[in-house]
């Protein structure tokens, strides 16, 4: 004979599986979308940039036919995550959260300060790259590490809160 009545027994399984189920898919669910929200994010700047690739730099660009880069940056954000950002890089360097360089992510804004411009930025992808216009090659991706790059790096921000 059940010691308890079948209609409770259904009840109490179906609320414990639940809780189970839960607990298992929510916390692969959370470890899971915060990988995958990082590289649809590089899946994204990295098709957008396949758009850009080798477009000339012209100081204060802003379309195909030559862009700077914080041009660039504005232009990328606001039609990859519908985010307006100032025009300037010096401006860009004021949104968002700081962050440490060994703590970046796809989709963070890297700044610079190289003897030929007085502030450059980039975009973050990951494995120590970024993408920007480069003043020479026309939008590219570089290397974060290089010894140009490490030398003139000033700050980076998170813009995108995930």
């Amino acid at each position: 004979m059940l010691k308890y009545k079948p209609i409770q027994f259904i009840k109490g399984l179906s609320l414990s599986f639940f809780i189970i189920l839960f607990a298992i898919t929510g916390c692969a669910t959370h470890k899971a979308s915060r990988y995958t929200d990082s590289y649809e994010i590089e899946q994204k700047i990295r098709g957008e940039f396949k758009r850009w690739r080798g477009t000339q730099h012209i100081l204060g660009g802003i379309d195909q036919k030559g862009i700077d880069c914080s041009g660039f940056v504005m232009e990328v954000y606001k039609k990859l995550f519908n985010i307006e950002l100032p025009r300037t890089a010096i401006d860009q360097a004021k949104k968002g959260v700081p962050i440490d360089m060994d703590e970046l992510q796809a989709g963070d804004l890297v700044f610079f300060r190289p003897p030929t411009f007085p502030h450059h930025v980039g975009i973050y992808l990951s494995g120590d790259k970024f993408v920007h216009t480069s003043k020479s090659k026309g939008v590219i991706i570089s290397h974060i590490d290089s010894s140009y790059w490490t030398k003139y790096y000033w700050t980076a921000r998170r813009i995108l809160h995930k």
